[in-house]
């Protein structure tokens, strides 16, 4: 939980379709996605002989993630906007090439040079652009990154299109999509509570109830089919620009469309619309609306910055990230160790090297005892003690550095084994080092409660209060 919420509030709970009430096997997209898009790239002049046979990596990606179109990188950042770790193609970049590029000024993300991975949907656009990179390149073939990037993407979106991918999925839903056993009997304890429910999606009618009829169309003998599980369904939503803009509402009439007039009706199916609309047409304040989808910026971000709706994120990785979590335990002890260790070392180095510094003064200031002007200085005891003082105190220095050097190779080594427990690339999908990732402070900052798949909210009360943990600023630690 991010922020306080009292399910005992919401009258009306709202649900996407795509990777929230739907969970796609993701490797099986993936694939699909990939060898649908190949031919369209072929067609446009690149190398058949080059995509055809080369390995797609397809664990090599995860949301959160920067393209670069001007230099080939696949970026990582933390939540300050600093890039913690980096890709060109498949060759990890070094740590000075990081800094050289990008922590020396700030990075503007929302300009046209980058382009952010942020759903599951996107994956396969930075598999294609990794692999594609590294296998032109060992060619020797000069790569316009920007115009290769646009490519993928172009041909990405003719896919869906034409068919190449909706077409697939829909003729073997069992191979794409997982049915999850406890998702009507969630959606009915919603029901039983008073809530009422909506289906809000960007996909067509046709997709949506070929994909929601196997979804739920024999999982309750109460429901005679998907559309009883819902007072409100709209499909073609354009979400985002659904939030934004004042695009009117339809009604479906068999092949036709109209404009939709309140009160919306249990069984029609809608079209299109907008928020300020919708709110209108149920009658209903947007703090008495919970909705529940997957798309950082077109469900969560934008509900949350348009509107007073609460916000419920679906991030299918969870289950993972919360197994690796567990995994690493140990290893997060050990590292809070040796950062204790750190600052001791660092406090008794800023002691001694304070501590020279004394000493320099003291043995500048002392007077410096002689025989005359003819004879030779005697030997000034006090200042030899100061300066053998000295010297003691920066080998002190010195083997304190040593001892700090080998802490953070320490340290180092055990970050990249929790990564490596996370991603094999990446590491921790909402972490990034010490920080917050950057896809993690968007969840953090807009939805107000996450979690791995609807169905778990099968485990608490339709009346559960959420309670965020307290915010602790760092002088509160």
């Amino acid at each position: 939980m991010n922020r306080h919420l009292r399910l005992g509030q919401i009258d009306w709970v709202g649900f996407d379709m795509d990777y929230t009430l739907a969970i796609y096997n993701q490797t099986e997209m993936d694939a699909l996605s990939i060898q649908g898009t190949m031919g369209k790239l072929v067609a446009r002049g690149y190398p058949e002989s080059v995509l055809h046979h080369i390995s797609y990596p397809m664990h090599f990606p995860m949301r959160g993630l920067l393209i670069d179109k001007r230099h080939g990188h696949i970026l990582k950042m933390d939540r300050f906007k600093v890039v913690q770790k980096g890709y060109h193609g498949l060759r990890e970049l070094s740590k000075e090439e990081i800094r050289s590029l990008y922590q020396h000024r700030k990075i503007r993300t929302n300009t046209g040079r980058y382009h952010w991975i942020d759903t599951l949907y996107a994956l396969s656009e930075a598999t294609l652009y990794a692999a594609i990179v590294d296998a032109l390149e060992a060619r020797g073939d000069e790569v316009d990154y920007a115009r290769l990037f646009a490519d993928i993407r172009e041909c990405i979106d003719e896919a869906h299109r034409d068919g190449t991918i909706v077409d697939a999925v829909m003729n073997d839903l069992p191979r794409f999509i997982e049915r999850d056993p406890n998702l009507a009997s969630t959606l009915h304890k919603l029901r039983s509570a008073g809530k009422k429910l909506f289906l809000l999606t960007n996909s067509r009618w046709e997709y949506t109830e070929r994909m929601m009829t196997y979804l739920l169309g024999d999982a309750m003998p109460e429901y005679p089919s998907f559309r009883h599980y819902f007072d409100v369904i709209i499909v073609a939503a354009q979400k985002p620009a659904f939030f934004q803009e004042r695009r009117p509402l339809m009604v479906r009439d068999g092949d036709s469309v109209r404009p939709a007039a309140p009160p919306l009706e249990r069984g029609a199916i809608y079209e299109g619309g907008n928020l300020l609309d919708v709110e209108r047409f149920l009658n209903v304040s947007g703090d008495r609306v919970l909705y529940v989808g997957d798309h950082i910026y077109g469900d969560i971000l934008r509900s949350k910055k348009e509107s007073a709706w609460r916000t419920a994120m679906i991030i299918q990785e969870m289950e993972a990230e919360v197994i690796a979590h567990e995994a690493c335990r140990d290893h997060h002890a050990q590292c809070g160790l040796l950062e204790n260790r750190r600052e001791e070392l660092e406090d008794q180095l800023r002691f001694y090297q304070q501590r020279i510094k004394d000493l320099s003064r003291q043995i500048e200031e002392s007077p410096r005892v002689t025989n005359g002007a003819s004879s030779p200085p005697r030997v000034d005891y006090a200042i030899s003690f100061l300066e053998a003082e000295r010297a003691r105190a920066k080998r002190t220095v010195e083997r304190i550095r040593g001892q700090l050097r080998a802490l953070d190779v320490d340290i180092g080594r055990i970050e990249r084994e929790i990564d490596r427990h996370f991603h094999p690339y990446w590491g921790s999908l909402l972490k990034e080092a010490n920080e917050v990732s950057s896809f993690g402070d968007q969840v953090e900052e807009y939805a107000c409660i996450y979690t791995s798949r609807v169905s778990n909210l099968l485990a608490y009360s339709p009346l559960q209060t959420f309670r965020s943990p307290r915010d602790l600023m760092p002088h509160e630690l």
